[in-house]
């Protein structure tokens, strides 16, 4: 379902998806022993960027906030429900100003799951896959995603991750 939101914004940077920004989810679970693992979507070969990996996301609708959009774009991309999730904060990892004063930005929305879930990927995704933390950085990762990496590292490491509810 296309939202109003669908839609390029153009800057002296380049081109950038979502009329009103974009969000995505950074997801991240308990692995067996209780290390973080991050749910990563590689994607499609046709799409923007394709064959690299980043997060479930995309643009967002003039209605939504970033935690919304992030959270259902989750659920489109890989078949994950607001139940699931607990949101514990918001990161701001992109910003530029489009032509004619149009600005755009992209929002990662960091939440927890209590477990490694299983996923449904659509046809925006080659793959979903459960990632160790430490080895995120070794995949072909999106441009933006690569650029804000450490950064988002840095603030997840200052968030007990949430085990069967509980940091």
């Amino acid at each position: 379902m296309r939202g109003d939101g669908d839609g390029w914004v153009f800057s002296d940077n380049g081109r950038f998806w979502g009329r009103h920004g974009a969000a995505g989810l950074l997801l991240r679970a308990p692995r067996p022993d209780g290390s973080p693992a991050v749910l990563l979507q590689h994607r499609a070969v046709w799409s923007h960027q394709g064959g690299t990996w980043g997060l479930p996301g995309g643009a967002r609708d003039s209605h939504e906030t970033a935690e919304q959009a992030a959270v259902r774009e989750a659920h489109e991309e890989a078949g994950l429900t607001t139940d699931q999730l607990t949101v514990r904060t918001t990161v701001v990892t992109a910003e530029v100003a489009g032509i004619g004063g149009a600005a755009w930005s992209y929002t990662t929305v960091i939440a927890d799951a209590p477990e490694l879930l299983d996923t449904v990927p659509n046809r925006e995704s080659a793959e979903l896959r459960w990632v160790a933390e430490e080895e995120v950085a070794e995949l072909p990762l999106h441009p933006g995603f690569a650029a804000s990496w450490e950064r988002l590292r840095t603030v997840t490491a200052s968030i007990p991750l949430l085990v069967n509810g509980q940091s």
